[in-house]
């Protein structure tokens, strides 16, 4: 059963947010010439790597909701410029949005189950997906999503 990452997507408002990020980064990629790929990097590496390469994502808090998550593709441990162990986490450039639900601050990263995890939205033959982000996170803030 795949085991999945949680963490706090610093820095972007929106699901739109991550999803510019992650294509600016793929073209400045392309026009360096380095592999096009999305590689998050992290300070711990997770040591449950094989369930999490067992199928499992990486969830993204944004603005205190777990809203998108996208495929876990590696894990890469390494050590950076100051000899301080890191990992890339490298993951599949599609964002997937996902039934909105709180999630309170932390820092890092944390495991999700796979039984905790939320549902991809439209997974349940809802169109959820096609309503505006804003408007599904104040409807997931008054409870009624």
């Amino acid at each position: 059963m795949p085991l999945h990452l949680l963490k706090l997507c610093v820095g972007s408002d929106s699901i739109a947010d991550l999803e510019e990020w992650i294509e600016e980064n793929m073209l400045l990629r392309r026009r360096m010439g380095r592999p096009e790929e999305q590689a998050h990097t992290t300070r711990m590496v997770p040591k449950r790597l094989d369930e999490l390469m067992d199928g499992g994502s990486l969830y993204w808090v944004i603005k205190g909701q777990v809203s998108a998550r996208q495929a876990l593709l590696a894990v890469r441990p390494f050590t950076d410029s100051d000899g301080i162990g890191r990992c890339h986490l490298v993951l599949e450039p599609v964002v997937v949005p996902v039934a909105p639900r709180p999630c309170r601050p932390f820092q890092g990263w944390r495991y999700l189950a796979d039984k905790d995890k939320p549902a991809d939205l439209g997974a349940r033959g809802e169109d959820f997906a096609a309503m505006p982000e804003a408007l599904r996170r104040e409807l997931a803030e008054l409870g009624l999503l």
